[in-house]
């Protein structure tokens, strides 16, 4: 079914998904139908696809079809929503993060604090963590009267954990607008957007749910819809085309000439992928679930490591601390033993998290795994940790 090869165990799914064979055949059929009439494709198909592919996908979210918009990535999500808000930006204003979040978005923050003198706040989320009231309160107590956006992991990069979104959102909104950066949420969790309630949720479809590269997609409020702008400015901002509802979809619909198929074939991966199981998506996220807590177990212990979170803010993606690294920082955020797992046949993540020596293995499970795929990588593993 998957394109994946199969003399390497491929135990890091969450950093770049995998696409059935079937959704890359259904991909390929789009884009050659474009190429046969490229014309009349932009001109009359194109449009009432996205709207149906925008459907399919606001269903299995739980989110209102009119507030979502396909974008390329969650970073482009985030982008876009802090454009957006830049406007209202004022020195001395703050924008607020965690200690656990991602780097790109880090990034984003910072460089637009620069431009705006304001303050990027980071909460520190404690990891390992007891429960996610540790959570909740470590973001609480950092938004103050200044905090002009907080961004806050449904599930976090580094750290894997699920964290109380719709408690923090709750707490938060509406003084405090809030980004809920989702990029491993949709079919990792099961999920209903409009009931976090949050100003804006941006969300991988790449990863979990297994479409191709370059699917994902922002959910914006009713009330942010007006002020919410794609980081590209195109035609969708005075094309003539009333019957697209507000133009918040338009702007993002239309930002140029670009390869949309990826965006027409998230419904076939949805359906592809939720008949894995006969029980649906329900049934594969308690599957994938329980395999993962069961390697988080078997590795925590075979590198003599307490498990970092309870079991609650676990989906199916799971990091557990590894012995400290000796010798010279090697430079950047991966740590050398990812290479070396590499060459031995194992796709994982190693981060040096939070930072040198300290190291993080981030692993992930998804129905083409099976335990004995951890298992080999315990071994394997303990033989390079005693050879450091």
């Amino acid at each position: 079914m998957w394109a994946l090869d199969p003399r390497t165990h491929h135990l890091n799914h969450g950093s770049f998904g995998a696409v059935p064979l079937e959704v890359l055949e259904r991909q390929t059929e789009w884009r050659e139908r474009w190429e046969a009439n490229p014309t009349a494709f932009i001109s009359n198909d194109l449009q009432p696809a996205l709207d149906e592919a925008r459907q399919s996908v606001s269903e299995f979210l739980g989110a209102d079809s009119d507030g979502l918009v396909f974008v390329r990535n969650v970073s482009t999500g985030v982008a876009s929503v802090i454009r957006s808000i830049e406007p209202f930006l004022e020195a001395g204003d703050e924008l607020l993060t965690t200690a656990q979040d991602y780097n790109a978005v880090r990034q984003m923050l910072e460089y637009s604090a620069e431009r705006h003198e304001a303050k990027v706040v980071v909460a520190e989320v404690p990891f390992p963590v007891e429960s996610p009231n540790q959570v909740t309160e470590a973001v609480l107590s950092k938004a103050g009267p200044r905090t002009k956006l907080a961004i806050i992991d449904h599930i976090t990069s580094p750290t894997a954990l699920i964290y109380p979104v719709r408690e923090m959102v709750a707490a938060l909104e509406p003084h405090v607008p809030v980004l809920v950066d989702g990029a491993h949420g949709p079919g990792q969790i099961a999920l209903d957007v409009d009931e976090i309630g949050a100003s804006w949720y941006t969300g991988n479809l790449h990863k979990w749910t297994c479409a191709p590269k370059g699917s994902a997609f922002l959910h914006a409020r009713a009330d942010r819809r007006p002020e919410t702008v794609p980081t590209v400015i195109s035609h969708g901002r005075n094309a003539p085309m009333p019957e697209i509802g507000d133009r918040y979809r338009l702007l993002f619909d239309w930002l140029g000439t670009d390869d949309f198929s990826q965006w027409l074939v998230v419904p076939d991966a949805l359906s592809a992928v939720g008949a894995l199981e006969p029980g649906g998506w329900a049934a594969l996220r308690k599957r994938n679930h329980e395999l993962i807590l069961a390697a988080r177990r078997l590795l925590a212990s075979s590198v003599g490591s307490k498990l970092p979170a309870p079991d609650e803010m676990i989906g199916t993606m799971a990091a557990i601390r590894l012995p400290d690294r000796g010798g010279e920082h090697p430079g950047g955020e991966l740590s050398p033993l990812m290479d070396d797992l590499i060459d031995a046949g194992f796709e994982t993540l190693v981060m040096n998290w939070p930072s040198w020596p300290s190291q993080l293995l981030r692993v992930s499970a998804h129905h083409y795994n099976r335990l004995e795929e951890y298992e080999a990588l315990a071994k394997v593993l303990g033989t390079l940790l005693d050879a450091e």
